[in-house]
């Protein structure tokens, strides 16, 4: 099965960008911290998640994703684009399960690598503000232009939690469905009369 591979794509500088959203050089500077943070974990954990008690992490012949510009360009092809994990298993040559287990493997040493560059996402305003290297009330009115006007805000109850999904789904009502009383001694879930 053929697939996917990072030097597929490094004579298409315009579709590598498209696919992970970084250019080729930005890419090359990512890779060393990402494969150091890969086998840092690789070293206390297995790729199906248990830890790590025998041997040592080292990639096999037959393994789809053999090189680190692989690695990183697999996860990034995943964060960016965000396809099912079936496909993109399928890409890279590979099933679900495996892209599964590669995504959860790669994703936290991709997070590290990005915190040793010092460009991992912020939570904050504060982390903001000291990695901009400006005061917190600056770094508001950088996230308030940035923002777009809010969308309009659904009925949400008072005492609801801030998340995300609630004001995508609504309260869970009793079901429509007829019921069927099974513990009954004379059920009727046929028709009474037979169709010609």
């Amino acid at each position: 099965m053929a697939h996917l591979q990072c030097t597929d794509l490094q004579d298409r500088p315009t579709e590598f960008l498209d696919l992970t959203s970084l250019t080729l050089d930005e890419f090359q500077q990512l890779v060393p911290p990402f494969e150091a943070a890969f086998h840092a974990h690789m070293a206390a954990w297995r790729l199906d998640g248990k830890p790590r008690t025998a041997r040592q992490f080292s990639v096999y012949k037959n393994c789809p994703l053999p090189t680190p510009d692989d690695r990183l360009f697999f996860l990034l092809t995943y964060l960016k684009t965000y396809s099912l994990q079936v496909v993109q298993g399928r890409l890279f040559g590979m099933g679900q399960s495996k892209a599964n287990q590669w995504i959860h493997v790669l994703l936290p040493a991709l997070l590290a690598a990005l915190r040793t560059l010092g460009d991992a996402p912020t939570r904050s305003l504060a982390a903001l503000a000291q990695r901009l290297g400006v005061a917190e009330a600056d770094a508001a009115t950088v996230v308030g232009s940035l923002e777009e006007e809010p969308p309009p805000v659904a009925t949400v109850p008072a005492a609801a939690p801030a998340s995300p999904l609630l004001p995508m789904t609504g309260p869970n009502g009793a079901s429509s469905a007829p019921k069927t009383l099974l513990n009954r001694k004379r059920v009727i879930a046929a028709r009474k009369e037979t169709t010609r």
